[in-house]
């Protein structure tokens, strides 16, 4: 499962960067920078965060 929250979050990161070569306009970059900014919270706050909290060490 950590696997996968890392791939969602470089999936992020990978939409905001390719964004920039795809168009000049400046609303289309930060609409795809702010995609790329969800995907990687979602990666992180919601799959990495269960992946994490499923084998914390204060729930031994």
């Amino acid at each position: 499962m950590k696997l996968v929250g890392i791939l969602v979050v470089l999936a992020g990161w990978l939409v905001a960067v390719v964004g920039l070569g795809i168009t000049q306009s400046t609303g289309a970059r930060l609409l795809l920078a702010i995609l790329g900014f969800v995907i990687c919270l979602v990666g992180i706050l919601g799959v990495l965060n269960k992946a994490h909290m499923k084998n914390a060490v204060w729930k031994a």
